[in-house]
């Protein structure tokens, strides 16, 4: 098992990277024997991976990492590194390894203080003699002041640092900052690739994966949990109720505080399954009694955590308003491949019965129309509107 081999679809990007690692081998070699390094190579010290959701940028990114820190006595032979057997790569793959720090957030931005956090740890010398791997997965999440420290320590990079970051697009990084890294674009895996990840990592039967797969339409982690959780299913399947309950406007209010609610749900399950645990081991290290006062000077850390968690539970309440939109967005852009006459498979033919009643019921101008109207939502939540009002927006523009 080769590091890569969760990498799906991407056969251009793992030959980059796997290039790159050998020409990084190379040189840690060299310096280790005291010889001059390579004139050649691949291998540099900033990256970017961009791609849309679920493409595997973050897979990538951990896959180039491990590969980095790959011992693999097989290297000495000519063999490739990236093994996926040898304590570097399983480390870096696990997340234990002492020079490989991986980065996100499940918070709306990444802040200075992270940041230079993150710097301050880029300017050690790696603790296993190879290299000191800092990847950013939220790059894109990164405020301006942050970008601003990140674009300092990208510019002075230390001889032995290797800066990987993922964000969606290019434009979602400092202009300063892309110009410094290069660039590996990622593109959508096919649903078939998808569905073999599924059946041969998570053991999913084949129908079931397929199904997810197509779903998703290549997404890796949405089709893995709609494979996997009961209720990831059942929220989509009230979800592609909806073009069907906007036919008047209290459906229409009906159906948006319905999807806010289900957001709101999601956010409160990750709160009751995180948010007592991290707030019981804050209390344990701050030294606080079972079921006692806290000690004097603590008040300030424990509202931090608050704080945090609050803005944890935004960043989930968006995150699944936003899969239920891209959800609504493919029943409309199967709705559109019907009345154009597509050759193209639908994604959700579980529910072709209702894609073919609105097919058949409205013209091709107000699909698209209506698909307007889910992005516009989309970019109203990420330009920080309520997302009540957002979603009650959208559904009355859905309307017949």
């Amino acid at each position: 098992m080769a590091v890569w081999d969760d990498l799906v679809g991407q056969p251009r990007v793992e030959e980059q990277l796997a290039a790159a690692a050998r020409d990084a081998d190379a040189l840690v070699t060299a310096h280790a024997a005291g010889e001059p390094a390579p004139d050649a190579s691949k291998m540099t010290h900033a990256w970017l991976f961009t791609g849309p959701p679920g493409a595997g940028r973050d897979t990538a990114a951990r896959a180039f990492a491990a590969a980095l820190q790959c011992v693999s006595p097989d290297r000495a032979l000519g063999g490739a590194p990236g093994c996926g057997f040898c304590d570097g790569c399983h480390t870096a793959l696990v997340g234990t390894h002492a020079d490989v720090e991986v980065v996100r957030t499940d918070l709306l931005s990444i802040g200075v203080k992270e940041t230079r956090d993150l710097v301050r740890r880029a300017q050690l010398s790696p603790a296993g003699g190879r290299w000191q791997v800092i990847v950013l997965e939220d790059a894109d999440r990164l405020t301006e002041g942050a970008a601003n420290v990140l674009l300092k320590a990208v510019e002075e990079p230390a001889p032995r640092t290797v800066w990987l970051l993922c964000a969606p697009s290019l434009e979602d990084v400092l202009p300063t900052i892309r110009s410094r890294c290069r660039h590996l674009s990622l593109t959508t895996p096919s649903v078939d690739a998808v569905a073999d990840l599924l059946i041969r990592r998570d053991g999913i039967e084949p129908e079931r994966a397929h199904a997810a797969a197509r779903a998703t339409q290549g997404h890796i982690d949405r089709a893995r949990r709609l494979a996997t959780d009961e209720r990831a299913r059942a929220r989509r399947a009230v979800v592609l109720k909806l073009p069907l309950r906007v036919g008047d406007v209290g459906g229409g209010l009906r159906a948006a505080q319905e999807l806010i609610d289900a957001a709101a749900e999601d956010a409160k399950q990750v709160a009751e399954e995180v948010d007592v645990k991290e707030t019981e081991e804050l209390k344990a290290a701050l030294g606080a009694a079972q079921g006692g006062r806290m000690p004097r000077g603590t008040a300030g850390a424990m509202k931090e955590l608050e704080e945090r968690q609050k803005r944890r539970r935004t960043r989930t309440q968006r995150d699944s308003l936003d899969l239920a939109l891209s959800d609504l967005t493919g029943f409309y852009r199967d709705v559109l491949a019907l009345q154009l006459r597509a050759a193209s498979a639908l994604a959700n033919e579980d529910v072709r019965d209702s894609l073919e009643q609105i097919a058949r019921d409205t013209p091709p101008e107000r699909t698209l129309r209506r698909i307007e109207a889910v992005l516009a939502c989309r970019e109203a939540l990420d330009r920080n509107v309520a997302p009540l009002l957002a979603v009650e927006a959208m559904t009355m523009a859905l309307r017949d």
